[in-house]
């Protein structure tokens, strides 16, 4: 396990800035230079890494809660496969992927964020790096990822959730795998997803997209036959020439 260093510890809450409206130009200017920066400090840190799995879902699980124990079995199936656990990097659902996979002899990567409570990187990653924004964090963790896991959680798992479920029904990334996992939990919201069905908010095909399932099996085997189906994953070579970080 690895000693996690204090500036990636639990941070004071920031000042409420972005809905004050516009700001000095060399303000903004310095924004977007800190996005580009946490752009490029994600792509070299994951430039190499191998294909990805992405686990997400709730920080607040702890490790004897059901859904942990099967976060923990999922995180080990993937490293069966030969992927790369990858998770929001703190604890409860994430830390259980992630420990599945380290203490499995696999690869485990995180991609943390700079909260004032409740997150801060697990003991269980090979790699990881902490983003302060999140929509610079969901970028990682979506482009890298060959499929995605769906574990129960709160208002920023529903939002990975459905950015991630948007970006497939509107092509802009292939159309990966989803694996919503938990019947019970995941009851209402599968109701609602066809009731947008109903109204015509959605088309019915979309629903498809998306696997729900309370067997770990099922949802690996589903992952894995999609997967063999489509691609043949080769190993990134590195260019000295680009100084690529391995």
């Amino acid at each position: 396990m690895k000693t996690i260093p204090s500036s990636d510890r639990i941070i004071p809450p920031k000042a409420h800035i972005f809905l004050e409206g516009p700001r000095s130009r060399s303000y903004e200017f310095k924004f977007a230079y800190r996005v580009f920066y946490e752009f490029i400090k994600g792509f070299r840190m994951l430039h190499f890494i191998d294909p990805c799995i992405t686990v997400f879902g709730s920080a607040r699980f702890k490790e004897d809660h059901p859904y942990y124990i099967a976060a923990r079995e999922f995180g080990k199936r993937i490293s069966d496969l030969g992927f790369t656990v990858m998770t929001g990097g703190g604890p409860g659902i994430m830390e259980a992927a992630n420990r599945g996979a380290f203490e499995n002899g696999g690869k485990s990567v995180g991609c943390n964020i700079q909260l004032p409570f409740e997150q801060k990187p697990n003991m269980f990653m090979n790699k990881w790096t902490t983003f302060e924004h999140f929509f610079v964090r969901k970028v990682m963790m979506v482009k890298y990822s060959y499929a995605f896991i769906i574990m129960p959680g709160g208002f920023g798992t529903l939002d990975e959730f459905f950015e991630t479920l948007t970006l497939i029904q509107t092509k802009t990334i292939t159309q990966f795998p989803i694996v919503l996992y938990g019947k019970d939990y995941h009851k209402e919201l599968w109701e609602y997803i066809e009731y947008l069905a109903q109204e015509g908010t959605i088309n019915r095909e979309d629903i498809s997209l998306v696997l729900l399932t309370d067997d770990i099996n099922d949802a690996i085997n589903h992952i894995r036959t999609y997967i063999r189906k489509n691609y043949k994953v080769k190993r990134r070579k590195r260019r000295w020439w680009l100084f690529e970080k391995k």
